[in-house]
């Protein structure tokens, strides 16, 4: 059985977006932080081998950008990882390797994790995110978390979601600043 890991940069204030928009002109906000050791700390929490969960806009973002990254640990392991994503156009997936989740994007999920194979990854995406922990399919979530409140974006966690309850597991800091935190699932949180 697959482990499903969601992996976000989150601003304090709980902002994920990193695109500019009619709303948002911070796309950028994670730049001044980035350092070597910061990105080997990602690499190691993303670890060697893995397969990606992704919603179409994200997968839209990163396939305009990773497979022209160059040669790295990181645009190699996302460029190489298969891409399973919830779209309603699959044959638009040029991205690959990809495949489209179908239009029962849970009953795909659940099939997908049953199966031997790497770990999944789910990046960004914060509709798959929001379904995924309603649903209790998510054993791990690790933030980035950036020292900035950026007051308005899109969100990590939608406002209908029920509460839950996550475990500490670990903490790393960057010398910028950037908390890596890692929590274990545990369900529904009890009153």
């Amino acid at each position: 059985m697959r482990k499903i890991r969601i992996m976000e940069h989150i601003s304090l204030d709980g902002v994920i977006q990193h695109e500019n928009g009619e709303d948002f002109a911070h796309g950028n906000w994670t730049a001044p932080y980035r350092t070597p050791a910061g990105l080997a700390a990602v690499v190691q929490a993303y670890g060697t081998h893995y397969d990606l969960l992704l919603g179409r806009r994200t997968y839209d973002t990163w396939a305009g950008y990773w497979p022209q990254a160059g040669d790295s640990l990181m645009a190699n392991g996302l460029n190489a990882a298969t891409k399973y994503v919830a779209t309603h156009h699959p044959d638009s997936l040029g991205w690959g390797p990809a495949q489209a989740l179908g239009p029962d994007v849970v009953a795909a999920i659940r099939r997908l994790r049953a199966t031997d194979g790497p770990d999944l990854l789910v990046c960004g995406s914060s509709t798959l995110t929001s379904v995924l922990l309603a649903e209790g399919l998510v054993e791990e979530v690790v933030l980035l978390v950036y020292p900035v409140l950026l007051g308005r974006g899109k969100r990590l966690f939608a406002d209908h979601l029920d509460p839950r309850e996550l475990a500490f597991v670990s903490s790393q800091a960057t010398a910028t600043g950037v908390l890596l935190n890692t929590y274990r699932y545990v369900g529904p949180l009890s009153a």
